[in-house]
């Protein structure tokens, strides 16, 4: 029998914050919209988030499906996310997300989203899955604001 435990409702809203930045982006606008499409142009977030730009035409509706379930699946995964220099590192157990998992959402997120370098790590014997988003200046305000991740103190 298959026991899980309920999420804490700080993970809810971290799962709801970046389904909803992944539906964003993938929602059918226009190739080279804005990633976000908010009118403010006083905020400085807002300049960081109007520099980068993603393609929501990348994926047909059953590609765009699939990557929205491993969105679900990897946002209510996360172990542990870790702030670098040059972006974030979300970590996940690999008896919970695949490597195959992880690479398919980022070949799909790759293609809406070619502003992000990627990068995917096997450590611990295999037990542990990282991926690195990191990109040009302003990627890691981005992701900050697009995650809901808190900044540092």
């Amino acid at each position: 029998m298959n026991h899980r435990k309920r999420p804490s409702p700080f993970c809810r809203n971290l799962v709801r914050a970046g389904v909803l930045f992944l539906l964003s982006l993938t929602a059918g606008a226009p190739p080279g919209a804005p990633a976000t499409n908010s009118p403010q142009t006083g905020s400085s977030e807002q300049a960081v988030k109007r520099q980068f730009f993603c393609n929501r035409q990348a994926l047909n509706p059953a590609e765009r499906a699939h990557h929205r379930q491993l969105t679900d699946k990897l946002m209510a995964s996360r172990k542990k996310i870790v702030e670098s220099e040059r972006g974030y590192e979300f970590q996940f157990s690999a008896s919970t997300v695949s490597l195959t998992e992880l690479s398919d959402w980022v070949a799909a997120e790759a293609r809406c989203c070619s502003f992000f370098d990627f990068h995917i790590d096997l450590e611990e014997k295999g037990r542990l899955l990282c991926l690195r988003l990191t990109g040009q200046p302003g990627i890691k305000r981005f992701i900050r604001a697009e995650f809901n991740l808190p900044e540092k103190p």
